[in-house]
């Protein structure tokens, strides 16, 4: 399976522009790639705070509908993150678009939205439930978006529905780069799973976003990395293969007990 990732710079509050850098970057590596993988918002920007209620759309919608066209055209799925709107409820999603080449317009609404530090995720956006898993003619892919990362739980259950790569796409400034390096391989062992990080690269007013895209093996091995605080455009095969053999020996999927962590969850220790 090839994957490309595109660590580009994006434009806040310009979706044409962003869109344009899409459609871009898949026609020029369409020969190189089954799967384009661009980071969190990438379609609209981070910090748009009150301006993400216009940028936002629903899906099916106008952006959604051209990078699915983009797909088919150029023969890939794309993987893209975006505000979306949904009816007339008060608060948006902050949303994983994924293009399939037949035309498929799937999502991944984020789990746990960011209320911390310099984050205000919860203003606007509202975490959501579902967990899906997404057929692609190449693989089984699961999607967790940027935080999402740091609740194993989540990933957790992909691996015990059969996915084969497990795609985070990120918003991560630099002050959070250590965590994400240190979680993001423990992430791909403990499901033994291949694992994407696609993040956000250039600024946004006093945030700077440090890219680093990068894949790892079932076994947490570096398959390769793009720049640090670059644009960057990083391709790589993925051998899938490889998943029999991390699974053989370290069947941490077929061990799994998922009673045991609610019956923990419901464990109270009286001291």
């Amino acid at each position: 399976m090839k994957v490309t990732f595109g660590q580009k710079k994006h434009i806040l509050g310009d979706k044409e522009k962003n869109l344009n850098t899409i459609k871009e970057t898949a026609k020029k590596e369409r020969e190189r790639t089954d799967l384009l993988v661009l980071p969190e918002l990438f379609l609209s920007g981070y910090k748009l705070r009150d301006r993400l209620w216009y940028e936002a759309e629903e899906i099916p919608g106008p952006a959604s509908e051209e990078i699915s066209r983009t797909a088919v055209e150029n023969d890939m799925s794309i993987i893209c993150g975006m505000p979306e709107k949904v009816g007339r409820k008060p608060r948006l999603r902050n949303t994983a678009l994924l293009a399939t080449p037949d035309g498929g317009i799937h999502k991944y609404r984020k789990t746990y939205a960011v209320n911390f530090g310099p984050f205000e995720e919860k203003r606007y956006f509202k975490g959501d439930d579902e967990l899906p898993v997404f057929e692609t003619p190449q693989a089984r892919i699961g999607i967790v978006i940027c935080y999402d990362i740091f609740f194993p739980e989540l990933t957790k259950a992909l691996s015990q529905r059969d996915v084969d790569v497990i795609v985070c796409i990120a918003g991560s400034p630099s002050l959070t780069r250590e965590y994400f390096e240190k979680v993001v391989p423990a992430r791909a062992i403990e499901t033994t799973s291949f694992l994407l990080f696609s993040n956000l690269v250039g600024r946004e007013e006093d945030i700077y976003f440090w890219g680093g895209a990068e894949a790892f093996s079932p076994k947490g091995r570096s398959l390769g990395r793009a720049k640090l605080f670059e644009e960057d455009v990083l391709n790589l095969e993925l051998d899938l293969d490889e998943l029999i053999k991390a699974r053989k020996s370290r069947p941490v999927i077929s061990d799994t007990r998922p009673e045991v962590m609610y019956r923990a969850a419901d464990h109270t220790v009286e001291g």
